[in-house]
């Protein structure tokens, strides 16, 4: 896991920045990498690497990464972040064609298979996360690529005049914006997406104006031979994984098992998160067979209890007590969440997207200081095995009335700031600025009509009909599970700690596609006026409900840990005080919040997430 970094100019025009400049913008990102750091002129091209071995912690897996064929001729230079699981097997293919290797690192192997088949084909082979960009001279190619569940970032801007362009890109966007050429500009469409999907992400748009993301799965390919840096686009293909299509509880059994061992794989300490819910209790449970005194780990904030809230720490306890692993809590005060809050704000240079992510950064930090590396955790099976009731209850119900612009109903219904309330919370110049939402309602229709499109094809492939409650399945996919890959990459590697997620996971993903909605997800009615009877995740809970506490089994989704709705108002005075705030909302708005935040949390959380972030941009 690292940080990468890179500067590209068209050829003949060396990069000017100082290697003074290279190594500030690299060292953005020095949480990324503690453990080792590299950077490489190449006339117009500069790569620079912050490391932290996790796959053979020797200086033999130092970046940037220089590849020669037999003669000793140079081929490419690779700089990497993320785990590839196929990591043996790919070795043994390359093998077999000759190709020789003098490292156990990963980041050999991608190199090599960049060099071999291409880097595009190299990325459609890979089972992992990652993010990755492959410099080859001899085409004067730059390309970049990013693992197709999106479990790894990858931003990048096109910076200077037209006749002096130059391509910057990075793990994250602190790195990006300490180039001098780039200026901290915030994106008024990006930043009222925000506020109604509390993402920060729009498509590829970022909140910075000019600076995007490479969507999941996406590879670009820059031409350095062209003064303008024109890229091709191109996508890794969803069918290079095919599923299971054995319904039977033993199939997704083994295919989740087999993910969760092979994402054990570490030449570091490893450990677990633990929130008592059935996606981390399944990941435990397996983890500790193949770990020898496994450690596991929970945060959250332990009044809730007593509340009747979160249970958390009470359903972790149980699992930890039941599966003889070490437990330990990492409990959140409301003063830690207000600090913590501010902190990762001004890190990561990006608002929060849920209040979690401090929840995950708290127990990133307290199992660092235990010495542990590598954390499993349970993003994705909510997603791929159907784990939310309520939104795909309301979507059932959607699709029952005639699943008229379903898109628009997916960005409806999970709204935090609804769209038709903005003309009176917007200032009117930034409401016109933002184009009043047009790109985020277009951009969520493209998504579900992408989404639907992806879903017929496979089915033809099974001759099998289309279920539209499956398309609504994995709209969440495509876009909520993003998000929170997202949260979870950056509250871990502020703590310099690497998290895994075996539900995201290729194989996984193909199984789960290859299942019924019915072996997800189930709603049976009663007489009419009564509450519904909603059946999640069932495939994983057949698989897996022997090995388990049934009150753990049988446990409903629980959404947040800590109570922010409360705590937001901690934020009331900030939200006052903020000039970028009243540069976007109207003083009634403003007023209305900083009164009662927590009577209108849904819209103080993003505002409060402003007013922090955008009094920093300068």
């Amino acid at each position: 896991m690292c940080g990468i970094l890179g500067i590209a100019r068209p050829d003949g025009t060396p990069v000017s920045l100082t290697d003074a400049q290279v190594v500030a913008m690299r060292d953005a990102m020095a949480h990324r990498g503690p453990d080792d750091a590299g950077l490489e002129r190449l006339g117009n091209v500069v790569l620079a690497h912050r490391r932290l071995s996790v796959i053979d912690p020797s200086p033999a897996g130092h970046q940037p990464m220089r590849f020669d064929d037999r003669s000793g001729k140079m081929q490419g230079w690779l700089v990497y972040n993320g785990e590839i699981y196929n990591d043996a097997e790919l070795r043994k293919e390359l093998s077999r064609d000759g190709v020789a290797f003098k490292t156990s690192c990963d980041t050999e192997t991608l190199g090599r298979a960049c060099e071999k088949w291409g880097p595009a084909a190299a990325a459609a082979r890979l089972r992992g996360m990652f993010a990755f960009a492959w410099l080859d001279p001899s085409a004067h190619t730059l390309t970049l690529a990013r693992d197709p569940i999106g479990i790894k970032p990858l931003s990048y801007t096109i910076a200077g005049s037209a006749s002096a362009r130059e391509l910057i890109f990075a793990s994250e966007i602190g790195a990006i914006l300490a180039h001098p050429g780039v200026a901290a500009r915030p994106d008024p469409v990006a930043v009222s997406a925000y506020l109604t999907t509390i993402r920060t992400t729009l498509g590829s748009r970022t909140l910075y104006e000019g600076v995007h993301v490479l969507r999941p799965g996406e590879i670009l390919e820059f031409d350095l031979r062209d003064a303008s840096l024109s890229m091709s686009r191109a996508a890794i293909p969803s069918s290079a994984w095919h599923g299971d299509t054995d319904t039977d509880p033993e199939a997704t059994h083994r295919i989740v098992r087999e993910s969760i061992r092979v994402h054990l794989r570490a030449d570091v300490p490893t450990c677990a998160l633990l929130s008592g819910g059935l996606d981390s209790s399944i990941v435990v449970s397996v983890a500790r067979d193949h770990t020898d005194h496994l450690r596991t780990y929970c945060s959250g904030a332990p009044s809730l209890e007593r509340d009747g809230g979160s249970e958390d720490f009470a359903f972790a306890r149980l699992v930890a007590a039941s599966l003889c692993v070490h437990h330990t809590e990492a409990p959140v005060s409301r003063e830690l969440f207000r600090s913590r809050w501010t902190e990762m704000v001004a890190a990561m240079r990006l608002p929060l997207g849920t209040p979690n992510e401090v929840a995950i950064n708290h127990v990133a930090r307290s199992l660092q200081g235990d010495r542990y590396v590598v954390a499993l955790s349970g993003e994705g099976a909510d997603e791929f095995f159907g784990g939310y009731d309520t939104p795909l209850s309301m979507a059932l119900f959607h699709v029952e009335q005639g699943d008229l612009d379903p898109g628009a109903f997916q960005l409806y219904s999970a709204a935090w700031v609804p769209l038709q309330a903005k003309p009176g919370l917007l200032n009117a110049t930034w409401w016109r600025q933002s184009g009043q939402d047009e790109e985020l309602l277009t951009t969520y229709r493209a998504e579900f009509a992408s989404v639907r499109d992806e879903a017929a094809s496979q089915a033809d492939a099974r001759n099998a009909p289309v279920d539209p409650l499956e398309c609504h399945l994995r709209f969440q996919q495509r876009v909520n599970l993003v998000g929170l890959l997202q949260r979870l990459d950056s509250a871990t590697m502020l703590a310099s700690v690497e998290g895994r997620t075996p539900f995201a996971d290729v194989a996984v993903r193909a199984h789960a596609w290859s299942l019924p909605i019915s072996r997800k997800f189930t709603e049976t009615r009663g007489a009419p006026g009564s509450t519904p009877e909603t059946r999640t995740k069932i495939a994983l809970r057949e698989a897996f409900g022997a090995a388990l506490p049934r009150e753990v089994v049988e446990r409903r989704k629980a959404s947040f840990p800590l109570p922010f709705q409360a705590w937001v108002a901690d934020q009331a005075d900030a939200i006052r005080r903020s000039s970028f705030v009243r540069e976007v909302f109207t003083d009634a708005a403003i007023q209305t919040v900083a009164a009662d935040p927590s009577a209108l949390w849904s819209l103080a959380w993003p505002m409060a997430n402003l007013a922090i972030w955008g009094d920093g941009l300068g």
